[in-house]
C-alpha cells in the first residue's frame, strides 16, 4: 500500500504542509516535493508519474511523491514523529 503526502501527514497527525516542511529540512524532498534521493530511498519513497490529455493544452504530465508501507516507520523515525498507537483489537474480548 502506498500513501500520498496528505494521507501520510494525516496518519502522523500533522498537516501536509508541516510534513513537507519537515521532509525538506531532513533533505528528503526537493523543491518540487519529489524524493531528493530516489535511488537511496527507493525502499520507502517513490515518484508516481501521471499524464492526461487536455483538449486545449495537449498532453499534461504530473509527478508526486508516494510513501510506501515500509516508509511509514522509517519516515517517523527520520522526522522524530511519534506514530499513533493502533486501537486495541476487541474482536476476542469476552
Amino acid at each position: 500500500m502506498e500513501r500520498n503526502l496528505a494521507q501520510t501527514a494525516k496518519l502522523f497527525g500533522i498537516s501536509r504542509n508541516e510534513l513537507i516542511r519537515l521532509m525538506r529540512e531532513q533533505n528528503l524532498l526537493d523543491q518540487k516535493n519529489l524524493p531528493r534521493y530516489p535511488n537511496r530511498d527507493r525502499e520507502y519513497l517513490r515518484t508516481k508519474e501521471g499524464q492526461w490529455f487536455h483538449p486545449k493544452a495537449g498532453m499534461q504530465y504530473s509527478a508526486s511523491t508516494r510513501v510506501k508501507q515500509p516508509g511509514i516507520p522509517w519516515l517517523a523515525e527520520r522526522l522524530s514523529i511519534q506514530l499513533p498507537t493502533p486501537p486495541e483489537d476487541k474482536r476476542y474480548a469476552a
